[in-house]
């Protein structure tokens, strides 16, 4: 049924609804995922694509056994 005032369906509104309710979860999912540092090997990988295009990335277990490594070699501001 149109709305006669603005002439827009009740599935039109509710498809545009749903898109904007997607867009929010997929922005809430990454933000989540970031505060977290999840997403630190997918920025690791744009990175180096960027700067090292002739060198073989590092594989992800590979990647977080170095990012562990480094955080234990140099422990910054924790406290442990």
């Amino acid at each position: 049924m149109a709305d006669v005032a603005t002439g827009t369906t009740l599935a039109a509104r509710t498809q545009a609804l749903t898109g904007r309710v997607r867009a929010a979860g997929r922005l809430a999912w990454a933000t989540w995922r970031s505060i977290l540092g999840a997403d630190r090997y997918d920025r690791y990988l744009a990175h180096h694509r960027v700067a090292h295009p002739d060198v073989e990335p590092m594989g992800e277990k590979e990647f977080w056994r170095e990012h562990y490594r480094s955080l234990d070699r140099d422990p910054g501001a924790r406290c442990c």
